[in-house]
């Protein structure tokens, strides 16, 4: 059986990998970056943001990794390159498998090691808050490529299909 916390770890490889196939699908790198009428962020800024806070939050508050996160770039940032986007996906996907893998659940229960936008919560709370805040994102990334290039979603992105515990029934 899998732990909780390493369920929660698959869930967000499994949403950040999708992240990394939505900024892909842009079929030109300036869509990435185009804002829409009645919508603040393009979908370069979300990804860029979720590399941000799941490196700062995962890599180095729980798995000590050393980065050093800067919000305000994830935010102003408008021209950064595709591919340079994209590593920073890759890179917040291996700190949570890094970070994740060392965890047990026991961890659930005790403080997150900082507080979050002022308060002390249970570490458990914050993963699962990081997991919706990460899926959200990505949902929103997903409308801005629609929106912006006239593309179709991507078939199965978050299906159950993907998820570490799937498995087809055998046949009978």
């Amino acid at each position: 059986m899998m732990s909780i916390t390493a369920s929660l770890g698959a869930i967000l490889v499994r949403d950040l990998d999708t992240l990394r196939m939505e900024v892909e699908a842009y079929p030109a790198e300036a869509d990435l970056w185009r804002v829409v009428p009645g919508i603040a962020n393009s979908g370069g800024t979300l990804a860029l943001h979720l590399a941000g806070n799941i490196q700062h939050f995962i890599g180095a508050v729980l798995g000590g990794s050393g980065y050093r996160r800067n919000r305000d770039a994830e935010f102003q940032d408008r021209s950064v390159p595709r591919q340079e986007v994209v590593e920073g996906i890759h890179r917040a996907i291996g700190a949570v498998k890094q970070t994740m893998s060392g965890l047990n659940d026991a961890v659930l229960d005790d403080p997150f090691p900082d507080l979050v936008a002022g308060v002390r919560v249970k570490a458990g709370d914050f993963l699962i808050h990081l997991v919706s805040h990460t899926t959200y994102h990505l949902g929103q990334v997903d409308y801005h490529r629609r929106i912006v290039t006239g593309g179709a979603p991507l078939g199965g992105a978050v299906s159950p299909t993907r998820l570490w515990s799937a498995e087809k029934p055998a046949a009978g």
